[in-house]
């Protein structure tokens, strides 16, 4: 009996150490400030005028650095950004509102932006917010620097 409360005790123990973790590291990510919710789906296959499923959406926090935009998973320990965009390499294809299966697995009240970045197409999903800071960070590449915006 007594082992059996410790063995929950500890479980709960371990629970709750993770979710400290979790908040810990996102108040770590945020304390510099530049940063905003932003989910991503990663080479995404050009389905023309199909409509997009809801599949390959991934939550997560976006910082600005400088020239680049570093992207970090919300669900993960990991202190280091998953993927580092540079500003130059992005080039914005379209804009839309999500569709379908895209709306249940989004944020409500979220934008996709459709980019290309470096050949590889990736959708951004953000507020509206986020979306116009975002566009104005693209457009105010140093002058010399090509600037992608649709």
């Amino acid at each position: 009996m007594v082992l059996a409360l410790l063995v929950c005790g500890a479980v709960v123990l371990l629970v709750l150490v993770g979710l400290f973790v979790f908040g810990l590291r996102r108040r770590l990510l945020q304390r510099s400030g530049g940063t905003f919710d932003c989910s991503l789906r990663w080479d995404v296959p050009d389905t023309g005028d199909a409509e997009p499923d809801g599949k390959g959406w991934v939550y997560g926090v976006a910082r600005y650095n400088g020239d680049r935009v570093d992207w970090f998973r919300v669900f993960s320990y990991a202190p280091r950004p998953r993927r580092a965009m540079e500003r130059g390499a992005i080039e914005v294809l379209a804009r839309r509102m999500p569709t379908g299966e895209e709306e249940l697995a989004l944020l409500s009240g979220q934008v996709v932006l459709a980019c290309s970045l470096g050949g590889v197409r990736v959708e951004l999903a953000m507020s509206e917010d986020a979306l116009t800071g975002f566009l104005a960070w693209l457009e105010a590449a140093p002058p010399g620097q090509r600037v992608n915006v649709a």
